[in-house]
């Protein structure tokens, strides 16, 4: 824990805003970091703890079997199985496709709202559409972990996530076949940009973009200020493509979408869309630094999708300029994409997209993974492990030779003078032994904490919002505020509102908790939130957050003092972060 606590200068993730249209993101899963040595060595550790609670929950659960829960109590839902995929629903689900008016503050920082789920009378709806069938079904899985699973499952489908991420991801462009223009039904539409132009304040530029490409060249044509229907639907006509950028602050259906997504990935998930004219191109053939999927929409489009040139364009960190038809081998992939249909290509795979037909074609493009890898991670690990290095061992510290310039250096690169290899065989030991000195989870800290500042605020579910503090009855009636003085007891059972809204990261000897649940939907519109952790709660925290799912008692929570607990279980509760058992009341 000193090593939490003491943390380590932040390095610089290099991340830009959303750029085209996102490539493809393969990936193996990440193992959850180590955690550091603890202040207080003789309480348990963590992992022990979990252990420990998940077996208490067992036997509570069996022994619960016989007790009816008192009248009028909201009991959380016990273990529960999802679905079978051939089992008939009958509930059904109005998805809020958006929200009259501009985007009020509240809106855009985020203020979680549920999940869309069968609620009164509509539950006896019918289902719209395959999207709004799976996001009522995530309404009523318990687990943020599996929520994102299940999401991610449904987007790939028929495809085995498992296969894609063992042979496909970051190695091949994957097409999904359909053959059903509801699948994305709700999600977003053509509709949906006219009535945000005609209602929110979207700016060209900052929002919207228009662009086309004619002859081999590539035009951006914004005006300034915002973009209002005539002046974009009549550039629109003249046969350019409109791509909205950040659609999850207008379209609480697309920011429901990515927020549960990001869980899956570990990696800010953003999305762009893309309105083309019939007949035309928007944009040259590029690659990006992105893992993209496209979904199509509406309409037609048709694709062409390239290996990258050479092995250094392969998972490329950049995006590339603009290419001509000259500079492009054959595609590896081209294909026409229709309504249902997903198209994936990892980041380096060029690709182009045209409308054909006299139809147009509207897509979102998923983009994750930029700058999410072993080289980044490492860009931000070396420098401080030869810093610590230097501090730590005399070798480090031990003079060059005093005529090195005469055999090193590219003039000597094909000498065979021995004190050449004698003086590459010393850097060799060297940087071997700078693992020893790799502060590497102060750097997954500090990642984490990036990936907490980047990602968008959680949505809820029904029962997150019904256990959490967004579910208190308070509330003003007859002239005064009434149903107040709802509190915590060491009899309070909790656990965090969802897996990965918070981060305990140790900076300048000091512990604060990140989270996600006041970050706007506009990337990085506010500065990183966090609070401070004292060190007599540090082990709590810890408990809570690798305890999710499982609740925990307050009055179990490893500090030294009731007090301690009360006050750190309550503190995390107003703000949002953890949510209760059973109601407060």
């Amino acid at each position: 824990m000193e090593e939490l606590q003491n943390g380590a200068a932040r390095p610089r993730r290099g991340r830009g805003r959303r750029r085209r249209q996102p490539q493809p993101h393969d990936g193996s899963v990440l193992a959850l970091p180590s955690r550091p040595r603890r202040i207080r060595r003789h309480r348990k550790t963590a992992a022990a703890r979990v252990g420990a609670l998940r077996a208490r929950t067992l036997l509570r659960k069996a022994s619960a079997s016989k007790v009816e829960p008192a009248a009028g109590a909201l009991e959380a839902p016990a273990e529960q199985r999802e679905p079978s995929r051939s089992e008939p629903r009958t509930a059904s689900v109005s998805v809020r496709r958006r929200v009259e008016g501009r985007p009020a503050v509240s809106r855009l920082l985020g203020t979680p709202d549920p999940l869309p789920g069968p609620r009164g009378d509509d539950a006896e709806r019918p289902w719209d559409s395959p999207l709004q069938q799976v996001l009522a079904e995530l309404n009523g899985i318990p687990s943020s972990r599996r929520r994102a699973a299940r999401l991610f499952e449904w987007l790939l489908a028929p495809l085995p996530p498992d296969h894609f991420y063992r042979r496909l991801w970051e190695r091949e462009a994957v097409l999904v076949r359909r053959q059903d223009p509801s699948y994305y039904g709700g999600l977003f539409s053509t509709a949906d940009l006219d009535s945000m132009l005609r209602h929110e304040d979207v700016q060209f530029g900052q929002h919207l973009d228009a662009a086309r490409y004619i002859d081999g060249r590539r035009e951006t044509l914004n005006p300034p200020g915002r973009a209002l229907p005539a002046a974009a639907w009549s550039l629109y006509q003249a046969g350019c493509s409109l791509r909205l950028l950040c659609p999850q602050a207008f379209s609480p259906t697309v920011w429901q979408f990515l927020a549960v997504l990001q869980e899956q990935f570990g990696s800010m998930a953003g999305s762009n869309v893309y309105l083309t004219p019939p007949n035309s191109q928007g944009f040259a053939p590029h690659y990006d630094d992105i893992e993209a999927f496209v979904l199509q929409l509406e309409g037609r489009k048709l694709w062409r999708v390239y290996r990258p040139r050479d092995p250094s364009e392969e998972l490329a960190l950049t995006s590339s300029p603009n290419f001509s038809q000259e500079d492009l081998g054959e595609p590896v992939l081209q294909t026409v994409l229709e309504p249902g249909d997903l198209l994936y290509f990892p980041r380096g795979f060029i690709h182009q997209a045209e409308c054909q037909d006299g139809v147009h074609s509207l897509h979102l493009t998923l983009s994750t993974f930029q700058r999410n890898t072993w080289g980044d991670f490492l860009e931000a690990v070396l420098p401080l492990a030869v810093q610590a290095a230097i501090e730590e061992n005399v070798e480090f510290r031990r003079g060059l030779p005093r005529d090195f310039m005469d055999y090193m250096g590219a003039q000597y690169s094909d000498s065979k003078d021995p004190r050449r290899t004698a003086f590459m065989e010393k850097v060799r030991v060297l940087v071997a032994r700078l693992g020893h000195f790799a502060p590497v989870d102060a750097v997954a800290d500090q990642r984490a904490k990036d990936f907490i500042h980047d990602s968008l605020p959680p949505v809820l579910t029904d029962r997150e919002r019904a256990l959490s503090v967004h579910g208190l009855p308070i509330r003003w009636e007859a002239g005064e505020p009434v149903n107040v003085g709802a509190q915590l007891s060491t009899e309070t059972e909790v656990h965090m509102l969802q897996d990965g809204i918070a981060r305990l990261v140790g900076e300048g000897g000091r512990l604060f908790l990140y989270y996600t649940v006041e970050n706007s939907r506009v990337y990085h519109l506010e500065e990183p939130k966090c609070l401070e952790i004292y060190p007599q709660q540090a082990d709590a925290m810890e408990l809570l957050l690798r305890s999710y799912p499982e609740f925990v008692r307050v009055g179990d929570l490893p500090c030294d003092s009731v007090e301690d607990q009360l006050s750190l279980a309550t503190m995390l509760y107003d703000k949002g972060l953890l949510l209760t058992k059973t109601p407060l009341v």
